[in-house]
């Protein structure tokens, strides 16, 4: 029993690593498949779509942006939702007509909700899909027309850089963890497609887009709908995007949490579609990558409890003890901000936010809408 104990914990500890780990590095064994730019005719049109609530203080650089990737690409219908904004983010926009168009909302209706508004009053052969605190490199349009010009891509996720690793502990955690999940989007993208966009800057062939119920994520949905349809979601590393991050513990994990409900929520609707349209080396991609994350934090309380179970019967108590005496401590350090502990904090309250959010998606709870974290201008 001791020894089972013993492996059971190894086991379900590498089962935690594994999409940080062992999952990116296993991606290098599979069979590269290139995109062939050039294949096909390149999409003539696009409309580039952001929501906004309540972003009056990230408008004006967003509104240059925007007039930077007009004057390259004039012909690009921009349009900008504005999810009943209480402070001047509707007046803000409206004020711009030479550069996109507004679509109001008389109640608060969510992101999903106002894409799919939005999309729906364009005619473009692609929707590039952004946010309204986010710039994107001005070349980033012309870019991903070009990709489509591939006729087996469905959609392209660009690249997030965030701008202020430096501002905090938490910024600097979240940012690196943002390099090693862009890294895996490269690999995952060169042996097929990936797993998911991110609604900072990606894009689909309109004709792919879904219809996204309210409370899902509509990055998540819209973008791996293209791949059921039989296209591939590709990664590219050249059409970037730039944002900041939260700077304040508190508010990422509030943001993580509410993620982490939609994204369970996604994955509830959007499984048996993923069973029925992938093969197995996506379904491998797919619980790597994205269900394995979510379950982290039980996955690795269980190794804990499986080692000091093995211990304890092993007559060991003083090692069992002394093991999450080790933990408590680091928790500690964590919390006085003293490195490396500070950066393993920030990682166990990110993989606990991750957690509440799943726990509340298994009790039926919803946030359809967001707010703006204050510790990002």
């Amino acid at each position: 029993m001791i020894t089972i104990l013993a492996l059971l914990s190894a086991v379900l500890l590498l089962l935690f690593l594994h999409p940080y780990i062992s999952y990116p590095l296993s991606l290098l064994l599979f069979r590269e498949r290139p995109v062939r730019r050039g294949a096909g005719p390149r999409p003539h049109s696009a409309s580039l779509f952001f929501a906004a609530y309540n972003e009056e203080r990230a408008l004006p650089a967003k509104l240059a942006n925007v007039a930077e990737i007009k004057a390259l690409h004039p012909a690009t219908d921009v349009v900008a939702y504005s999810d009943m904004s209480a402070d001047r983010t509707l007046e803000m926009l409206s004020a711009r007509p030479d550069l996109l168009r507004v679509v109001p909302s008389t109640e608060r209706t969510g992101k999903a909700t106002g894409m799919r508004r939005m999309v729906a009053t364009s005619y473009a052969d692609i929707c590039i899909f952004t946010d309204a605190n986010v710039l994107l490199d001005p070349v980033a349009v012309d870019r991903l027309l070009d990709y489509f010009s591939d006729p087996e891509v469905g959609g392209v996720a660009g690249t997030l850089r965030y701008i202020n690793d430096a501002d905090s502990l938490t910024a600097e955690v979240s940012g690196l963890y943002w390099r090693l999940e862009e890294w895996i989007k490269r690999r995952e993208s060169h042996c097929g497609s990936i797993m998911g966009a991110d609604g900072s800057i990606f894009a689909t062939r309109r004709h792919l887009y879904p219809e996204v119920p309210p409370h899902l994520l509509d990055d998540m949905t819209v973008s791996m709908s293209t791949t059921f349809a039989g296209y591939r979601l590709i990664h590219a590393a050249d059409v970037v995007a730039y944002e900041k991050n939260a700077t304040a513990s508190a508010d990422e994990f509030r943001r993580k949490r509410r993620i982490a409900c939609r994204a369970f929520n996604t994955h509830r609707h959007l499984w048996p579609q993923i069973w029925r349209s992938y093969g197995a080396a996506d379904i491998y991609k797919y619980v790597s990558h994205k269900l394995l994350r979510w379950l982290g934090l039980p996955i690795l309380a269980l190794s804990g409890l499986c080692a000091t179970a093995a211990l304890l019967l092993a007559g060991q108590a003083g090692w069992a003890l002394a093991l999450w005496a080790a933990a408590a401590a680091t928790l500690l350090l964590a919390r006085a901000h003293i490195r490396p502990f500070g950066q393993i904090g920030e990682i166990f309250l990110s993989i606990s936010a991750i957690f509440v959010g799943l726990t509340d998606s298994w009790r039926g709870q919803t946030y359809q809408t967001w707010a703006p974290a204050k510790s990002r201008d």
